[in-house]
């Protein structure tokens, strides 16, 4: 139930080409406040609801508790989502032992490239492929709750 993990802009699309998985989310907040966000997220036909809880000093690590549900009770639980539905295409890329899950926003974020790795541990070492940018792990702007309350594109 811990989630550990680092977010870092993306410079290009050159990850595209290396990617195993596409999928599109589309996904939002019955609560954005960050000492408990939950989440209702729509992952191509599966439901999903997930609870995070405030994240450490360093922002990569907190309490992340996920379950499936039925894609017809996620449907109507997002209908009652605060406003500011987040939309994108989440793509996933092996590089070196790790996986990285690089998001291309649309809709009020659109223009936002962001990429997430999950670790087992604060210092563990990972590889940094070319096309990963500045590390935004502790910039709550770049946290999903924050762009569906304050999309990229009014910053």
């Amino acid at each position: 139930m811990i989630e550990i993990e680092r977010k870092f802009l993306v410079l290009s699309n050159d990850f595209i080409a290396k990617a195993f998985s596409k999928k599109r989310i589309v996904q939002g907040y019955l609560n954005s406040n960050p000492e408990r966000t939950v989440r209702i997220r729509i992952k191509e036909d599966k439901g999903f609801l997930t609870i995070k809880g405030k994240g450490n000093a360093t922002g990569t690590t907190r309490l992340e508790w996920e379950t499936e549900i039925p894609l017809s009770d996620a449907e109507k639980l997002l209908a009652i989502c605060e406003s500011g539905i987040i939309e994108k295409i989440r793509y996933e890329v092996k590089v070196g032992n790790h996986i990285y899950e690089v998001d291309i926003f649309g809709g009020e974020n659109e223009g936002l490239l962001m990429a997430e790795i999950e670790l087992k541990d604060e210092n563990e070492s990972f590889e940094k492929p070319i096309w990963i940018g500045k590390e935004v792990t502790n910039d709550r702007r770049f946290y999903n709750a924050y762009l569906s309350g304050k999309p990229f594109k009014s910053w």
